[in-house]
């Protein structure tokens, strides 16, 4: 069997301390950046110059590749177009090529790129509802908007304008990109998302799946993803056939990615969109070491399957969750003196692992994971449906008229 390189690049925003322990053990090839170069490991991480990176590649002709980030597409377009690997990334991260890339699979599925600055320009009456429009290169369900009449586009319209100001403050173009955006038929089902790689035979392998819970019709937030004994049984099978199309489609090798999809009660699957080159984002994929000891990043680079027939036998009626502490839509986050986690904490059965993120800086305060068993999922209902304005601890401000002291938001 032929030895391919395995090589690695981490980037902003994000590095967890289990992915940057993962890669100093394995001594994977990291290439030197300003993040790499800061990141402390009790075992020295295995940094290679620029140019030694890239010439690493060339000599072996392919790589298992793995980036934490798509701030790193940027770098991979100006340095390894030698490789395939920039068609290939377009071909998912542009929502538009993607769904040009699946017509023939889903010819009843309408879509439509517009620019940000014809928005106005939509004659709404004229597109069959409820439809989804979003950013043709996006992330984090950021700019996502579900239209269901016409009368809901002025608010929608409303609410892309003042995101898309926030959005080009927080991410570079590669991974969001906020000058395009894909208008699309909704897509009926409960949604999912999978994380999985195709190995060098070009085999799909499947690594974790999680179902997105929403706390109504209409919402289209990240708060709650879990898995489950019970999702993985039910939906694996179904998803590694989706993938073996996808794979013959766009001739994938060697390729990480994360996939979100919609099955209908029909049992017709449907993707949403292919991340390429990384699991779930702001290293979320770790839930599935936390689950089932499936550390995905060396399951990837060591081309490794999980047996999952063992890994599932004493799982059964336990769910693990993915709880984004996002921000209210409405809320301004210079309002915010800080985030009360350990209340938070306390509110659930089992927290498995608390990530606090700088709101100021990137606009929400972090995530956890947690097990949670059927006879207490109440937990998990609360926390979809809070607005989590019980755990902001609000500046002060002083009030004007009568220099009473109130909180952003109280009434007199």
């Amino acid at each position: 069997m032929r030895k391919v390189r395995k090589m690695m690049i981490l980037d902003h925003p994000y590095v967890s301390e289990f992915l940057k322990n993962t890669t100093a053990e394995l001594q994977i090839p990291v290439l030197k950046n300003e993040i790499a170069a800061g990141l402390k490991t009790e075992k020295r991480l295995n940094l290679l110059e620029e140019a030694e990176f890239i010439e690493f590649i060339k000599e072996k002709g392919e790589c298992t590749l793995y980036l934490n980030s798509e701030n790193s597409i940027g770098w991979i377009f100006e340095n390894l177009s030698f490789t395939g690997l920039p068609e290939k990334i377009e071909l998912f991260k542009n929502k538009v090529k993607f769904r040009e890339l699946l017509e023939r699979l889903y010819p009843e599925l309408y879509f439509k790129g517009v620019e940000f600055e014809k928005l106005d320009e939509i004659r709404v009456e004229e597109i069959e509802k409820p439809f989804i429009i979003k950013p043709a290169v996006g992330f984090f369900s950021l700019g996502v908007h579900k239209v269901s009449t016409g009368a809901e586009w002025d608010s929608a319209l409303k609410s892309i304008k003042a995101e898309v100001k926030e959005i080009r403050k927080l991410y570079p173009a590669q991974v969001l990109d906020v000058e395009n955006f894909i208008i699309e038929g909704n897509i009926e089902g409960n949604e999912f998302a999978v994380d999985a790689y195709f190995n060098r035979e070009g085999k799909p392998v499947v690594l974790n799946i999680f179902k997105h819970i929403f706390s109504s019709e209409n919402d289209v937030s990240d708060r709650v993803y879990f898995t489950s004994k019970t999702v993985i049984e039910t939906y694996r099978e179904a998803v590694e056939d989706l993938l073996k199309e996808i794979g013959k489609l766009a001739e994938l090798r060697n390729f990480p990615l994360h996939l979100e999809l919609r099955i209908g009660e029909d049992r017709r699957i449907q993707p949403i969109e292919l991340n390429p080159m990384r699991f779930a984002g702001w290293c979320t994929t770790d839930i599935a070491y936390f689950a089932y000891g499936i550390n995905t990043y060396r399951y990837f680079l060591e081309q490794l399957e999980p047996d999952w027939d063992k890994i599932l036998a004493d799982k059964e009626g336990k769910s693990f969750c993915l709880v984004m502490l996002n921000k209210p839509a409405d809320l301004d986050l210079k309002e915010v003196k800080a985030f009360d986690y350990e209340k938070l904490l306390s509110d659930f059965e089992k927290p498995l692992e608390l990530r606090k993120v700088n709101h100021e800086k990137y606009g929400f305060f972090g995530y956890m994971f947690t097990e949670t068993t059927e006879s207490n999922w109440q937990e998990i209902e609360r926390i979809l449906k809070s607005d989590l304005r019980e755990y902001i601890n609000f500046k002060e401000i002083v009030s004007i008229s009568d220099n009473q002291r109130l909180c952003p938001g109280t009434q007199k």
